[in-house]
């Protein structure tokens, strides 16, 4: 069986969809809680940050490691996610 050691070590990014005229402000706000929830459970990560799209459409988002997405997931339900760059 061939194993593939580097897409074991992947980034993933967890995504969180923002949209409307408060929309920057709100993916703000939840990385506030993404953080908080990183501190409480003692989590790993390499980034969160927020990015906006458009004037009516930003995002959040949190970068962590293959091995922890499951958790990251489980607990905080994002909309989508991607192979992080």
């Amino acid at each position: 069986m061939f194993y593939n050691w580097l897409a074991v070590n992947r980034k993933i990014k967890l995504i969180w969809d923002f949209r409307g005229n408060d929309s920057m402000q709100i993916a703000e706000h939840h990385c506030v809680h993404l953080k908080e929830f990183t501190i409480i459970d003692k989590l790993d990560f390499y980034e969160i940050n927020t990015q906006v799209i458009s004037e009516y459409y930003s995002v959040a988002y949190i970068v962590v490691n293959e091995k922890d997405m499951i958790v990251y997931r489980d607990a905080l339900k994002p909309h989508r996610a991607e192979v992080a760059k």
